[in-house]
């Protein structure tokens, strides 16, 4: 008999999960709030529920189970909703992250609490609750500051706030920016730490981290999109010397293991400032983007978003399996069309026979309107390449890009 997969979440970046979960001959059962959520037409069954609403779909999911569903495994795919997950996985008795993990997880001052409390290094924080109190820290600190909501995901109402710039937004507004991202109307402010970023991937398998997913996080866009603070995709393998991606590999273990999480997959957020590794952020979910089910593949050789899979079914994958037996080059880049209404897409055939191209994915199309970017949704698209080392990927990636022309009047 096969064994039945939860999926929380059927957006786009969710097939490639629902994908895997096929080919493992799992019976996938996909919850989404949305009928025609494209990861639908992965699924055996689509359910509707709500990602970020556990009761909801707990609900849905208990009276699906009385028609005679069994799940063996709960996971998310490309949805920051591992509150949802820890709630199916205690209703039926299931392996992931436990519903205080999960708050911790998804609670960024919360978060930081917990960092602190370990010794987890972190950049200063502070939640304030008025636009006043913000420009009274900027007025002590006279440093680059981020503001961010408390409880939001994809860089939403997320500012770097240069002191001393003559752009630097007025507190007034910073605040309400970041304020109205969160649905609970908490906002926090860090020490913005200059360095470069690293996004992780990794697992907790009985205690023991481990972390194939390793990326250097491309933000040559800072003054274009500035105050916001929009990532451009990423490279692979890391530039940085072994000793300090080894560094960063084992605080990304440490904070995940500070967070509760055991037997599952965390997602960090880090920078190397002046040399030593910080943690920003740590997600208890699989990443969006493709990076956990293309570009860590491509640069490692290991099938992460299966290992994960296997995990949320109980199982334990062997050191061998999380061990990296390569590291090829792999280079993202998203697109970034002016606004406006969409008049015409060009160059999208020649972009995908170029060498190295491995995916090109549109997500305008002709009289949709393009909105300013001011989060990672605002993406009109993504380019993949892979190549023999980074430095060629790069090259590949930037080509195909620039070969694309998404005009807009």
């Amino acid at each position: 008999m096969r064994k039945t997969l939860i999926v929380i979440g059927a957006g786009l970046e969710s097939i490639p999960v629902l994908q895997r979960a096929n080919e493992m001959g799992l019976h996938v059962v996909a919850v989404d709030a949305n009928p025609q959520a494209p990861g639908f037409a992965y699924a055996h069954e689509p359910l509707i529920g709500c990602v970020y609403t556990p009761e909801i779909t707990v609900a849905a999911l208990t009276k699906w189970s009385q028609k005679g569903g069994k799940p063996q495994g709960v996971i998310c795919a490309a949805v920051d909703a591992p509150g949802t997950v820890a709630a199916v996985a205690d209703h039926f008795g299931l392996t992931a992250v436990s519903v205080e993990t999960a708050r911790l997880a998804t609670d960024k001052k919360a978060m930081k609490d917990r960092f602190k409390e370990r010794g987890i290094p972190i950049p200063w924080y502070r939640e304030i609750f008025s636009a006043e109190e913000l420009a009274c820290i900027q007025d002590e600190r006279r440093e680059t500051l981020v503001i961010k909501a408390v409880d939001s995901r994809g860089a939403r109402g997320v500012l770097r706030l240069v002191y001393g710039s003559a752009d630097m937004p007025d507190p007034a507004w910073s605040f309400a920016c970041a304020k109205k991202e969160s649905p609970t109307g908490r906002v926090m402010v860090e020490k913005h730490l200059a360095g470069p970023q690293i996004s992780t991937e990794g697992f907790v398998v009985n205690g023991e981290s481990f972390c194939p997913g390793f990326s250097d996080r491309n933000y040559e866009f800072l003054d274009r999109f500035a105050p916001n603070i929009i990532e451009n995709g990423g490279d692979l393998p890391s530039f940085l010397d072994q000793d300090t991606q080894q560094a960063v590999k084992d605080l990304s273990g440490q904070a995940a293991k500070a967070l509760g999480i055991k037997n599952s997959m965390f997602k960090g957020d880090m920078v190397v400032h002046e040399g030593k590794p910080y943690v920003i952020e740590m997600a208890a979910r699989l990443s969006g983007g493709y990076f956990c089910s293309h570009e860590i593949p491509w640069n490692t050789g290991v099938d992460f978003t299966g290992t994960a899979i296997r995990l949320a079914l109980g199982e334990t994958p062997s050191p061998t399996e999380l061990t990296p037996s390569f590291q090829k080059g792999v280079a993202q880049r998203y697109l970034f069309p002016k606004p406006g209404k969409v008049q015409a897409i060009e160059g999208v055939e020649d972009a995908q026979s170029m060498d190295g191209i491995s995916m090109v994915e549109i997500r305008t199309a002709v009289g949709e309107t393009i909105s300013p970017a001011t989060s990672h949704p605002a993406r009109a698209g993504v380019v993949m390449a892979r190549a023999e080392t980074r430095e060629e990927a790069i090259k590949q990636v930037e080509k195909a890009v620039a070969a694309i022309k998404i005009i807009t009047a």
